[in-house]
């Protein structure tokens, strides 16, 4: 009789659970955290979209409205929709400025 350790489905069971731990739990609080900074963007927030597109919420309609307007130069202002926000930054937190050498 196999020891309960080392046979194959406690293996799975135990890769199983790691791979929940570290990997889909984790992944499932930051998507919580990203919808939720989503659905309170407010008119000057700065945001970076998933293609990377850095600007700032120039108006924000309903909350039932998929899109939202933001500047992205000094008057360009796009429709973009509330999906393809990738982070939101509030207006008082500092853009991050890396210099390369």
């Amino acid at each position: 009789m196999q020891d309960i350790l080392t046979s194959p489905f406690s293996m799975l069971i135990a890769v199983a659970a790691i791979f929940y731990f570290l990997v889909w739990r984790p992944q499932a609080q930051q998507q919580k955290k990203l919808r939720a900074a989503v659905e309170s963007i407010r008119r000057g927030d700065t945001i970076v979209l998933n293609s990377g597109i850095v600007g700032k919420v120039a108006k924000v309609p309903a909350k039932e409205d998929p899109e939202i307007a933001v500047e992205i130069a000094d008057g360009v202002i796009v429709k973009v929709l509330r999906g393809s926000v990738g982070e939101v930054r509030a207006k008082n937190l500092p853009v991050d400025t890396k210099t390369d050498k």
